[in-house]
């Protein structure tokens, strides 16, 4: 059953070649094949193929701007979602696709659209360190404050990915330096924990306070020892 949506979106596919002209057609041939490659590779796309929002989720997703612009202009809903309840603004925040987000951005995309999970695209950007988004979307007004799920917002996943320039930007935008997640645990603390010599110096050259300590009673040092980051101990104890 997993393949039938594939199957159905193909033949709508198909029909809509015979509605563009031939400069739209040879866009769409491309797309398709980029679809069935996505297909082929597992891609979710978690609603009923069968419509002009499905159609622009995939080109979203295979990031044509072509035609995603082309479906946006025929009524496509910006923010459709996937089952997951990912939006193409999610794809292309965490895929550090500019050109998409601008495009997304410019048709009133939802900036701060949380899929099931909690997560808004500006966790997605900062969790896999695209600068250029976390900037784009910050600029473009999204909220620093939400958390998801596991109670994490997105200058902890910058932080505990050592994606420094990612929460630098993020401090600029007004977090605190010492946030806390549900564990108590700083942004510091998750830094350390994973060995991030060069987020621990940033954020200790920010203000981070040291001697904070987690539910455990664990400051960012003991973390630090308990993991073996050992020149994050150093930089802690200095």
């Amino acid at each position: 059953m997993a393949m039938t949506y594939g199957y159905a979106t193909a033949r709508i596919f198909t029909l809509n070649l015979l509605l563009l002209s031939h400069q739209k057609r040879c866009q769409l041939a491309f797309v398709s094949a980029l679809f069935a490659y996505a297909v082929g590779a597992n891609a979710q796309i978690g609603m009923a193929l069968t419509n002009s929002n499905g159609q622009y989720l995939v080109a979203a997703r295979a990031g044509n701007i072509a035609l995603a612009t082309e479906y946006l202009k025929n009524g496509a809903a910006v923010d459709s979602r996937d089952r997951n309840g990912d939006t193409p603004l999610q794809f292309a925040a965490r895929k550090g696709d500019a050109a998409m987000v601008k495009l997304l951005l410019s048709h009133a995309a939802n900036v701060n659209f949380a899929n099931l999970s909690g997560v808004t695209p500006l966790m997605a950007a900062a969790f896999a360190g695209q600068l250029e988004i976390v900037k784009t979307l910050l600029t473009a007004g999204a909220a620093i404050d939400p958390v998801d799920r596991v109670k994490k917002t997105a200058i902890v996943y910058a932080a505990g990915n050592g994606h420094t320039a990612c929460v630098l930007a993020i401090l600029d935008a007004g977090a605190k330096v010492d946030e806390r997640n549900d564990n108590d645990t700083t942004l510091l603390m998750w830094a350390a924990s994973y060995g991030h010599e060069e987020t621990v110096a940033a954020l200790l050259k920010r203000g981070a306070v040291k001697d904070h300590k987690d539910n455990r009673g664990k400051t960012a040092l003991d973390i630090a020892r308990e993991a073996q980051q050992l020149r994050v101990v150093k930089l802690l104890e200095g």
